[in-house]
């Protein structure tokens, strides 16, 4: 599952905009510290696990981590689930310079710091400005972050913020009018002066000397020293075995640090107790469980072991949940900000892929859309999801969520409706007018526990058998840090939005972008993203996603499927749960939980 706080609005979930479930409770930032039972805890159960502290590389860019990062990391803004953007003057502030251009400058309050003690400054702010570089983000190139959000900004790239003499703002311009830039505020993410630290251990610098070398390195665009930032900033954050010793891994300037974890089992958070800027969390200590079997987090749950669950229910699920009811589980169900989705892959020399046929872009689009004329969405729907929720429809857009304006007018004309039905026989027929032989092996990734993903998976690989496909099963659950590597040809996971940025699925759909994993690249496309990051007009912002839209189903890049019933479970004896449709849903108000 992929998703991040404010700074990618789209992230990929294993397993935009709804209707908000009642909240329990307002939001405030008035909590004190003395509130606190220093001997109250909480244990949460998520279906994925926390496999890196930087959520913002392509690699890393997933729920499970972001959960984690929206509780350790501060920033200017958040959304309630309403959903409403709250600013948090706490932290900091930002404002418009200018109009023309498009100019905004960013101010770090003082006071705020990381956990080892170190100022929250510029340049913390600069290194998620250069992070998001194009110039940056070049696989060929010198420098490479890997940004997921790298191409998604349309960034001046030509002059390097301004840096403040008190060293706590900076300000900078974009290259054309930019709808989003609040949505997608500019908080800083991993400490700068960890990166720089972990990329030159040799100096052993203290914090303020190495936030002045970053800053050094991005105004003198020293690549030299940027290529081992980048390198760091990349690959260098990600918990491949238990808890790290070097706390500079997961320094923090939120609410919570991290202070255990073990892998694939759990993480746990302790408050940190210098924080003041922002909502003060109520529990001392949080455990995330990782328990990617819905049928055992409720299990789980109904022992005590956990007070919250996250994660994908199915009909088994919804069902044990009923069966609760008035026995010390609480129970909702709502259509959230989700949706599931078949990827196909155009880059990795396998069936879907030009290259394949001596770059014959047509037959490997005959190949793509047979594939798609057997993928069963409505049996899928009908055996999964109605289930769950009996109005559940099948999804037909690739820009729109169902019930959002913009939605039924882009579905009546962009040609999804090819698919409504399995015809076994149209793909047939594409398969002989691409004249590749039969049958035709597709790798297929999916998360390999997650009980759902395997019943679509079955009923996939069944409809596409009789079409002439040989589905091979490359269930993994290790799936995200899989995604874009060429070694399948097909994924079943979801998206889900994570803000109200109307550019919010660019960096997956455009070419290049740090959330493209399927190598889909569309010049009209791109041109459409232009425009929509250029305009501040609705009307055109939302001809333009229809237009992306219809040529993403002409392309045959994919299908979507169903929008998730997110179902939140939790013990009666957690007060002030509140479900927000955006992620990172039940997570958003993490401060006024309490027991």
């Amino acid at each position: 599952m992929k998703i991040k706080r404010i700074g990618v609005a789209l992230a990929a979930v294993a397993a935009a905009s709804a209707l908000a479930l009642t909240g329990c409770s307002g939001t405030s930032n008035n909590s004190s510290g003395d509130e606190i039972n220093k001997n109250q805890s909480l244990t949460i159960a998520q279906n994925g696990p926390f496999t890196a502290y930087n959520s913002n590389t392509g690699q890393d860019y997933t729920t499970y981590n972001s959960n984690v990062s929206y509780m350790t990391l501060a920033g200017f803004n958040y959304y309630d689930n309403t959903p409403k953007l709250v600013k948090d003057t706490k932290f900091g502030t930002y404002k418009v310079v200018s109009k023309d251009p498009l100019t905004i400058k960013y101010t770090v309050n003082k006071g705020v710091k990381w956990s080892d003690g170190t100022p929250v400054d510029a340049s913390d702010l600069l290194l998620t400005w250069a992070s998001d570089l194009t110039k940056y983000n070049d696989p060929k190139g010198k420098v490479n972050f890997t940004s997921v959000s790298a191409g998604a900004l349309p960034l001046d790239e030509s002059t390097p913020p301004k840096v403040s003499d008190d060293n706590r703002s900076i300000t900078f311009s974009y290259s054309a009018t930019y709808p989003d830039w609040e949505q997608l505020a500019f908080n800083p993410g991993i400490a700068a002066h960890a990166v720089y630290n972990l990329a030159f251990p040799d100096k052993k610098l203290s914090g303020k000397e190495a936030n002045k070398a970053v800053i050094d390195a991005i105004e003198n665009d020293d690549q030299t020293t940027l290529a081992a930032m980048a390198k760091v900033w990349a690959t260098g954050f990600e918990f491949t075995g238990d808890l790290p010793s070097n706390k500079q891994l997961y320094l923090s300037d939120g609410p919570y640090v991290i202070t255990d974890f073990k892998k694939d089992q759990y993480v746990t958070l302790t408050r940190n107790k210098s924080y003041t800027w922002g909502p003060i969390p109520k529990v001392n200590k949080l455990t995330i469980r990782f328990i990617q079997d819905p049928t055992a987090q409720v299990q789980a749950l109904q022992n005590g072991e956990v007070s919250i669950i996250q994660g994908q229910a199915d009909a088994d699920t919804v069902a044990s949940l009923k069966a609760l009811k008035g026995k010390g589980v609480e129970t909702k169900t709502e259509a959230g900000s989700t949706y599931e989705h078949v990827d196909l892959t155009f880059d990795n020399k396998g069936p879907f892929d030009p290259a394949t046929y001596g770059g014959d872009a047509n037959k490997a689009k005959l190949v793509r859309q047979a594939f798609l004329a057997a993928l069963p969405r409505q049996q899928i729907i009908d055996n999964l999801i109605k289930p769950l929720n009996p109005n559940a429809t099948v999804m037909d857009s690739q820009t729109f969520l169902p019930g959002t304006p913009g939605y039924d007018k882009s579905v009546a004309g962009n040609g999804s409706s090819d698919y409504d039905k399995v015809d076994i026989a149209k793909a047939k027929s594409l398969l002989q007018q691409a004249g590749v032989k039969t049958p035709v092996d597709v790798r297929f990734l999916y998360g390999k526990s997650n009980t759902r993903r395997a019943q679509e998976y079955a009923l996939i690989a069944a409809s596409e058998k009789q079409a002439g496909f040989n589905v091979i099963d490359k269930g993994d659950d290790n799936w995200s840090s899989i995604l874009g590597n060429g070694s399948y040809d097909a994924a079943l996971f979801a998206w889900q939005y994570t803000s109200l940025a109307v550019t919010g699925s660019q960096a997956a759909i455009q070419t290049g972008g740090g959330n493209n994993f399927s190598g889909y690249s569309n010049k009209d496309v791109d041109a459409d993203w232009k425009t929509i990051g250029g305009t501040l007009d609705k009307s055109k912002q939302d001809a333009a996603l229809t237009d992306i839209d219809q040529k993403m189903w002409a392309d045959a890049y994919g299908a979507t499927i169903f929008q998730f019933p997110d179902v939140v479970a939790y013990s009666s004896k957690v007060k002030n749960v509140s479900y927000s449709p955006l992620a990172p849903n039940q997570f958003w108000n993490f401060w006024e939980w309490t027991k």
